[in-house]
């Protein structure tokens, strides 16, 4: 199904099922433990040996000399794999550096072997013998260091300009230029790395834990030289991933070498202290925002330009994005600058670019507002614009961020906030409200999916769309069940299958829309073969409460199968509508901190985010996706670093007892607002991505916060007891 108009009014209109609040359809699986996650497929082979990962105690360098005999010897052994005996490999086009390492080395932690034995023990314990002489060479691991010497864009990401920001900044009235900082950061899963591999001939099935099937399909076939359909991926079940588990990693790749080295299958899992250095993070940034305006505070020039760190051949981080769209203003300059570090890869990250963009884009939008002397929330009012500032012919889709922000301040008490920091005490604690606007864009791809009317009336939906706690099964199945006019639970959604249509996918706030309008193409073909079986005029045909109804007859939809199953199989695929009109989400988050007058200790008592993003397809679910969002930044500002040891060029906390993260029991109160929208521009679901945007914004609402809290204007994430104690008003 194309889709290159903007959607007229279609059966998922009705919202009998779709955008009603159901509970998830997988709710039952995962309480009960039912639910299988990448490591917990015990049945589905035999005789299963187990992978323990050795990874490189160095950052940068040669692998010398690398000994196995010990462990080959140690009890249990059935192979060790490193690169010298893995055989030709591959690399796929979305790893940065290789995920066996040898003899080259690229980062600390890198994959350099894989122990394979009967039990996890024995592969821990042999792990342990092996040893590697190395060839240390000096890396570069401070973002701060390399940033002089980093001067121009990459040659493929060009500065953004529109206008002449120099001279138009040099003649505002008000002016701001000022530096913020944000750290690496983890993705801190819940789930760690995990795949199990079998090989059938010349034939491997991985079961892994994967947000996009197809990605990981074509980048396993690439890395091990073997023709895409000898692959198989399985990961109908995902324990959180937050980008981590948008590419193939080294447990993926690594228990199908081990597999095929030991002729059985093979379990590898990273474990806790493996994945921040041996996987992905959000890389460091350091950011100069200039903003200037007339004395009424109307925005006349802007400039953000960001610097980050990665590998050889990696890619910035994209924090300057939202500063091309979320603000009018004629003068505009953003850019990217990008220093080689030897530090793990840089890469997505929940909300990448913006997560980070926004954390110092909002904290300046703060910053000229009391400069000009205009309340925060008017000022971001007064800079609203409706077209695309740097192609002003182009609008918006859909922009209700005024209204996000008029509602946002209307429910959370904002006239109630003193203007003057410090002003607000209640017992020991400075109280303060912070605000920032938020912007993620809607992103469309192409979606498959197939749909089977079964006899006795059931609806099966097949899709390779994946479930990382979104509630992926629960919309699919709400948008099938609408569609064929049946409840939901005559819906079986099947997922997370290479053998399945393939899907968008999930990432970048885009799976929900995406899967769930391919879904919808799906079903269009099968009323229209149900219609076509009934004898009944398709275009007419209307589908509710298990019947079909069209010129003056209603017939049971059991009746179109009773031949046997009816199939259809389609794909939305998206015209250039994306490239005529901007297609955003957009938030206002508000923020309520107490802080402690003698500690610096910072409570969250209170956070509301008030969101447009289109048609929301389960509001219980999305909710759900925004407040865990809002914790997410609650980290994000207060407590969330990858330390770096720039001697040795490794993340010194790399598990989950030093790398700290926020729980929904260290905030009072969650709010989540969505605002009536639909967007026949997006696509037939009138849908938009919500999970990421919840993120977007929140972290600068907290630090503008804890300003107004106590006067202390911290602009190096994240916001630590260290960096307010010295400032904090004196005690009384």
């Amino acid at each position: 199904m194309k889709f290159d108009k903007p959607a007229t009014d279609n059966p998922v209109d009705r919202l009998k099922v779709v955008g009603q609040p159901r509970d998830r359809i997988d709710g039952p699986l995962k309480t009960s433990g039912s639910a299988r996650y990448a490591y917990e497929w015990h049945d589905e082979v035999d005789n299963v040996a187990y992978g323990h990962v050795v990874g490189s105690a160095i950052a940068k360098g040669k692998i010398a000399a690398i000994d196995t005999d010990a462990a080959s010897r140690a009890p249990g052994v059935l192979a060790i794999v490193t690169a010298e005996n893995a055989g030709p490999l591959g690399k796929g086009e979305m790893n940065t550096a290789a995920l066996l390492g040898g003899p080259d080395i690229e980062h600390y932690h890198q994959a350099i072997a894989l122990v394979v034995a009967e039990t996890f023990e024995q592969a821990r314990a042999a792990a342990g013998l092996v040893k590697v002489r190395y060839q240390p060479q000096e890396g570069e691991f401070s973002l701060a260091e390399a940033k002089p010497g980093v001067t121009e864009p990459p040659e493929d990401t060009p500065d953004n300009v529109t206008g002449n920001f120099p001279e138009a900044f040099a003649a505002s009235a008000i002016q701001l230029d000022q530096t913020y900082t944000t750290p690496d950061q983890s993705h801190a899963a819940m789930e760690p790395h995990a795949s199990m591999a079998a090989w059938d001939g010349d034939k491997v099935t991985l079961w892994t834990s994967n947000q996009m099937i197809a990605w990981c399909h074509k980048e396993l076939a690439a890395t091990l030289k073997i023709a895409p359909e000898n692959v198989r991926i399985w990961s109908p079940f995902i324990g959180g991933g937050f980008g981590s588990k948008l590419f193939l990693r080294s447990d993926a790749l690594l228990a199908a070498l081990g597999a095929r080295a030991a002729k059985r299958p093979v379990k590898v899992m990273l474990p806790r202290p493996f994945i921040p250095n041996n996987t992905t993070h959000r890389p460091a940034t350091i950011q100069q925002i200039r903003i200037g305006s007339d004395a009424q505070g109307h925005i006349n020039a802007i400039s953000h330009i960001s610097w980050s760190g990665n590998l050889p051949g990696g890619t910035p981080e994209t924090a300057v994005q939202q500063t091309n769209l979320l603000y009018a203003g004629a003068h505009r300059l953003t850019g990217l600058r990008l220093a080689e570090l030897d530090l793990p890869e840089g890469n997505a990250m929940r909300a990448p670019g913006e997560a980070a963009g926004l954390l110092a884009l909002e904290i300046a939008v703060d910053e000229m507002a009391e400069k000009v002397g205009i309340d925060p929330v008017d000022f971001r009012i007064l800079n609203d614009t409706q077209v695309d500032p740097t192609q002003p012919e182009r609008f918006f889709s859909q922009r209700q961020l005024a209204t996000c922000l008029r509602e946002g301040a209307a429910r959370f008490g904002w006239q109630q906030r003193q203007s003057t920091p410090g002003q607000v005490r209640d017992g020991r604690w400075l109280v303060g409200m912070g605000v920032a606007a938020a912007i993620r864009n809607n992103l469309v791809d192409k979606s498959a999916a197939r749909v089977h009317l079964e006899p006795d009336g059931r609806l099966i939906v097949e899709t390779d769309m994946t479930d990382i706690g979104t509630g992926s099964y629960t919309i699919i199945g709400q948008t099938a069940a609408e569609m064929l006019g049946l409840p939901l639970e005559q819906v079986e959604v099947k997922l997370g299958d290479s053998d399945f249509p393939v899907s968008a996918g999930s990432g970048g706030q885009w799976g929900a829309n995406t899967s769930t309008a391919g879904v919808y193409a799906a079903c269009v073909k099968l009323r229209e073969q149900v219609a076509q079986a009934l004898g009944l005029d398709a275009d007419e045909a209307d589908f509710a409460d298990g019947y079909v109804q069209a010129g003056g007859q209603r017939v049971a939809l059991t009746e179109a199968a009773r031949g046997g199953r009816l199939t259809a199989e389609d794909a939305i695929e998206f015209g250039d509508l994306d490239k005529k009109y901007q297609q955003s989400t957009f938030a206002g988050h508000f923020v309520e901190v107490g802080v402690d007058i003698a500690t610096g200790e910072v409570r969250i008592r209170r956070m509301l985010a008030v969101c447009a993003a289109g048609r929301i397809l389960n509001p219980k679910t999305a909710r759900s996706q925004v407040i865990g969002a809002m914790t997410m930044g609650v980290g994000a500002a207060l407590m969330e670093e990858l330390i770096v040891d720039t001697r040795r060029g490794y993340f010194v906390n790399h598990d989950m007892a030093t790398y700290e993260v926020p729980v929904h029991a260290d905030i009072g109160e969650q709010e989540v607002i969505f605002l009536d929208e639909v967007d026949p521009i997006s696509s037939p679901m009138k849908a938009k991505g919500v999970g990421e945007l919840g993120l977007c914004g929140v972290g600068a609402a907290i630090a503008n916060a804890i300003y107004n809290a106590t006067g202390v204007r911290v602009r190096d994430y994240p916001i630590t007891l260290d960096k307010l104690l010295a400032k904090l008003p004196a005690l009384a």
